[in-house]
């Protein structure tokens, strides 16, 4: 492999000279040798948008010189398409502030302006920290990051998703509308309700969800930009906070704002833990939709057997025709892997010492993995099963029939103590409701016809 020698404030070091990154990147390589996480590459996006919005406050503001800020802004478009991927490697296993992050993404950024600036014929030095960095601090720019990554992921990749999945649920909700089946709580028998009712509270769920984290992104718009080291603004010309959340919001197409205390907003990470606890209540309504989804499709001979499955795939390596519930489990899988970012989430969020918290990358890395984590198997469970859920009447229809709970509709008649010895007698005797309920006396044959309906103890006929 070829090198070549780059320099900083501690020295000279070696860098692989087909890289753009510089001495700083490299030392953190060569210092953090641990285990395979990475800043995941979203955040190099948001870098990219963020440095974008930098340079051309700094330029507007007088702090920085036209050529070296357009330069840094068309590199920084280069970062947006991809053209400088391969260039982000550091661990998420580095400092807490995320201070070698930042100056990969800054020594990137320099490197590639020089380029295009030497392609203008223009031979202008530019520095990773003086002109990219310019009036800005890793303390307030991963924050920030931070904040936009958030809001940016859910808006754009996980609400699409929430959308299609409840729209999924819904059309099933109506197909369903009129099959009456057995409820059932406490894993035991319970009073009838329709299939598309069932269906209607999943899908409910989810649109309840997104409605909560509609509200919870809000939070995220207030951006650390502006406070630099402590919270001061030290370095920072006046009215920089306010115009880079203005130019960010422009160059995002979201809004966003200056946080309006810069000192909360360094070292508090609290509208993160709002924002991740939403995603976990989230992640605890898809593992409820799943686990349902699979009990009732469960046996399908020996089990509940009230809904089929999509066959997606052999499900067993020694038991032929076998069809598991693999969508299902993918969904589980991943809400208690969200479950598990969440405690993480909490605990690096309560260790913000003083001025700034130091589990930022920590937190950037099990925030982005939620989000994308949820929004890649709530597509993979709707394309993959719901859109592929089907009624089997019969057990459902069986099931309904032999159910003794269907007694409940007979305690406005009889009362509560003598439907339950209906009830009791039948199991006991092998009758059927209708035998016992006509054999104790208390009840007619046309009373028990007129009240033991099932779509009328579903509550769907009114009649």
């Amino acid at each position: 492999m070829d090198y070549r020698i780059e320099r900083d404030s501690m020295g000279e070091i070696r860098v692989p000279a087909d890289k753009l990154w510089g001495a700083q990147t490299q030392r953190s390589l060569e210092n953090f040798r641990i285990g395979t996480e990475k800043i995941p590459p979203e955040m190099a996006t948001v870098f990219a948008y963020l440095k974008k919005a930098a340079a051309l406050v700094n330029e507007e503001l007088g702090v920085l010189d036209t050529d070296r800020a357009q330069a840094i802004a068309l590199a920084c478009d280069d970062m947006l398409a991809g053209r400088l991927d391969g260039n982000f490697p550091l661990a998420v296993w580095m400092t807490g502030s995320g201070t070698q992050f930042n100056m990969n993404v800054n020594e990137v950024l320099a490197h590639r302006a020089m380029e295009l600036l030497k392609q203008e014929g223009k031979d202008i030095a530019v520095h990773p920290n003086d002109h990219v960095n310019r009036s800005q601090s890793s303390n307030d720019t991963f924050p920030t990051a931070l904040h936009m990554a958030g809001l940016l992921l859910i808006t754009d990749r996980l609400f699409p998703a929430m959308d299609a999945l409840q729209q999924a649920l819904e059309e099933k909700a109506a197909a369903y509308a009129d099959i009456v089946k057995i409820g059932r709580t406490h894993l035991q028998d319970a009073t009838p309700l329709t299939l598309g009712q069932e269906i209607s509270g999943w899908a409910r769920m989810i649109e309840r969800n997104r409605e909560m984290l509609t509200q919870g992104v809000t939070y995220l718009q207030d951006l650390a930009m502006g406070g630099t080291a402590v919270g001061t603004g030290i370095n920072c010309p006046a009215g920089y906070d306010v115009r880079f959340a203005e130019t960010v919001s422009h160059l995002t197409g979201h809004t966003f704002h200056t946080a309006p205390n810069k000192f909360q907003s360094l070292t508090s990470k609290d509208e993160l833990v709002v924002v991740h606890g939403m995603l976990k209540a989230l992640a605890c309504d898809l593992m409820k939709i799943a686990n349902d989804v699979r009990w009732l499709a469960s046996g399908p001979r020996c089990g509940i057997g009230e809904l089929t499955i999509p066959a997606n795939e052999p499900g067993s390596s020694i038991m032929p025709s076998k069809v598991n519930p693999t969508q299902c489990e993918a969904v589980t899988m991943v809400a208690v892997q969200v479950m598990g970012n969440d405690a993480a989430m909490g605990i690096a969020a309560s260790q913000g010492n003083f001025e700034l918290n130091v589990f930022m990358p920590v937190i950037a890395y099990n925030l982005i993995q939620s989000i994308r984590l949820l929004t890649d198997v709530m597509d993979s469970f709707r394309s993959h099963c719901i859109t592929g859920i089907a009624p089997n009447r019969r057990n459902i229809d069986r099931n309904l029939q032999q159910s003794l709970i269907l007694v409940t509709g007979l305690v406005p008649l009889v009362g509560y103590d003598k439907a339950c010895t209906i009830a009791k007698t039948a199991a006991k005797e092998g009758l059927t409701l209708r035998e016992a309920a006509l054999a104790s006396g208390w009840v007619t044959g046309e009373q028990f016809d007129a009240v033991m309906v099932p779509a009328k103890l579903a509550g769907i006929d009114k009649a």
